[in-house]
């Protein structure tokens, strides 16, 4: 445990951005499921207000750094590509 006060209040800002983080990465991960799911079981409009919906969340978390763009891209191209397939 840090003694020195900055050090400490770095400690506590760390913990708060990395909780965040966390229930961020667990809602874009919940997105890219939910428009899979819609996929199998909806259907090809339904799926496609869901791509864009997820498409949007996977660009914001790009911008901020939360996952890398090319991952990000890379994500982004391949649901693209299962929408396509399922049509």
């Amino acid at each position: 445990m840090p003694n020195i006060k900055s050090a400490i209040k770095r400690v506590k800002t760390n913990e708060k951005i990395r909780a965040l983080q966390t229930s961020q990465k667990s809602a874009l991960r919940s997105s890219i499921k939910s428009f899979q799911q819609t996929l199998e079981n909806g259907s090809a409009e339904e799926a496609k207000a869901a791509l864009v919906k997820t498409q949007k969340q996977l660009n914001q978390a790009a911008a901020k750094g939360l996952i890398h763009k090319n991952a990000a891209a890379r994500k982004l191209s391949r649901l693209a590509k299962q929408l396509n397939n399922a049509q």
